[in-house]
C-alpha cells in the first residue's frame, strides 16, 4: 500500500485528486488517490506512456496545426484515412480541398489539375480523403455525381450520360448511354438538344419532333463546349436551388445562347409549397454567368429555409408546356428563361 501511494505521489502529469479513506483495521484515515484528472490531449498522450500513442498524437497535432479547423472533426474521427499517409500529404489534401471550387477542372482530367501545388498523381493517391474533405465543405450531395462530376473534370473512367430522343424516329433506341467524351465529339441528329440535370426527370418530358434530351450530367458539363452544339437550339432544365443555378451558369458559360427552362422566380413561387431545405449550398456568391434576375433568385434561395425545388416536383403538364413552347420557337424572356409565362399555369 505504501508503494502504491508513493507511486501516485510521483505522478507529474495532470492532477491526482486525493481523499481520506477509513479502514476498520487502522486508527486514522488514509489519504488515497481517488481520481486522475487529465485535462488535455497532450496530457493524455503523455499519460498513456506508449510510443505508438505518442507518435500518433504528434502526427495529428502537426496536421491540425496546419489545416483549416472545419476539417478537424473529420481528421480526428476518420483516423484510418490519415494514418496511412504522411502529415505532409494530409496537409496538402486539406489545402487542395480548400482551394477547389465546383467545375474548376473545366473539362481537364484530374491528373492535369495543379491546385495548391499538387502533383499529377495526387488525386489518384488521395481520392477518398479529398472526397470526404469536399463533403465537409459542400455537403454529401455535392459528390453524388462523383469527384469528376463535381469538379467538371474529364472522367477517365468515363461518365455515361442518358440520351433519350423525344422524337421516336431520330435514333434506333428509346434510350441509350453515351460517354461524355464521345458526346463532345459526335453530333446528335437533332436540331434541338435539351440538357436535363437529373435522369429521374425523363418521365416528365413530352414527345417532340427533332429533339433529343441528354440527362444526368450534373456538374459534368465539359462536353457542352463541343463545337457542334453551337449551331443548334439548346435548353437547360435543372433544380431550382443554388446548385442548379450554378450548373446553369456553367452551361451558359460554355453555350451563351442556351435557354433556361422553368428556372425562374415565377416557377419557384408557383410550387414553393413543394420546396425542401437544401442540405448544402453551392456558396454565398452567385456563379458568374447568371442574369441579374437569376442572381436575385440565388440570393433568395440562400436565405430561404426551404430553398430547393427539385425538378420532380414540378407537374409534368407544366414541364410539357414549357418544353413545347421552347420547341415551337418561344423566345426566352428577358431573364433568359422559358417558364410559366409562356404556357398556362397548371399547378
Amino acid at each position: 500500500m505504501r508503494e502504491h501511494i508513493r507511486a501516485w505521489r510521483e505522478v507529474g502529469i495532470g492532477e491526482v485528486e486525493w481523499g481520506a479513506v477509513n479502514y476498520r483495521s487502522v486508527a486514522e484515515a488514509v489519504e488515497l488517490p481517488l481520481h486522475w484528472v487529465v485535462r488535455t490531449p497532450e496530457e493524455w498522450a503523455e499519460a498513456a506512456n506508449d510510443r505508438a500513442v505518442r507518435q500518433e498524437f504528434a502526427l495529428f497535432a502537426r496536421i491540425l496545426a496546419a489545416t483549416d479547423s472545419c476539417f478537424h472533426p473529420l481528421i480526428i474521427r476518420q483516423r484510418q484515412l490519415i494514418l496511412g499517409r504522411s502529415a505532409e500529404e494530409t496537409i496538402q489534401a486539406c489545402r487542395v480541398a480548400q482551394a477547389i471550387e465546383p467545375g474548376c477542372a473545366q473539362g481537364r482530367p484530374l491528373r492535369a489539375l495543379s491546385i495548391a501545388g499538387c502533383d499529377s498523381k495526387f488525386f489518384e493517391r488521395n481520392r477518398t480523403l479529398i472526397g470526404r474533405l469536399l463533403e465537409v465543405r459542400f455537403g454529401p450531395e455535392a459528390l453524388e455525381a462523383g469527384l469528376e462530376g463535381f469538379l467538371g473534370a474529364l472522367d477517365e473512367g468515363e461518365r455515361w450520360l442518358l440520351v433519350a430522343p423525344l422524337d421516336g424516329g431520330l435514333l434506333p433506341f428509346e434510350q441509350l448511354r453515351v460517354r461524355s467524351s464521345e458526346l463532345a465529339r459526335t453530333p446528335l441528329p437533332a436540331g434541338r438538344v435539351l440538357i436535363v440535370e437529373n435522369e429521374r426527370a425523363l418521365y416528365q418530358l413530352p414527345a417532340m419532333a427533332d429533339t433529343v434530351a441528354v440527362l444526368g450530367a450534373g456538374l459534368n458539363l465539359g462536353w457542352l463546349g463541343a463545337d457542334w452544339l453551337g449551331g443548334g437550339y439548346l435548353a437547360y432544365w435543372g433544380d431550382i436551388d443554388t446548385w442548379g443555378l450554378s450548373m446553369l451558369a456553367e452551361a451558359r458559360r460554355r453555350q451563351p445562347r442556351l435557354c433556361a427552362l422553368l428556372m425562374d422566380t415565377a416557377v419557384f413561387e408557383a410550387y414553393e409549397g413543394q420546396a425542401v431545405p437544401e442540405p448544402a449550398q453551392a456558396g454565398e456568391t452567385p456563379a458568374a454567368g447568371l442574369t441579374a434576375e437569376e442572381v436575385d433568385l440565388y440570393r433568395r434561395l440562400l436565405d430561404s429555409p426551404r430553398g430547393r425545388l427539385e425538378q420532380e416536383f414540378i407537374p409534368a403538364e407544366a414541364v410539357a408546356q414549357a418544353v413545347r413552347a421552347w420547341g415551337m420557337g418561344a423566345e426566352c424572356s428577358s431573364h433568359g428563361t422559358v417558364g410559366l409565362e409562356q404556357g398556362e399555369h397548371t399547378g
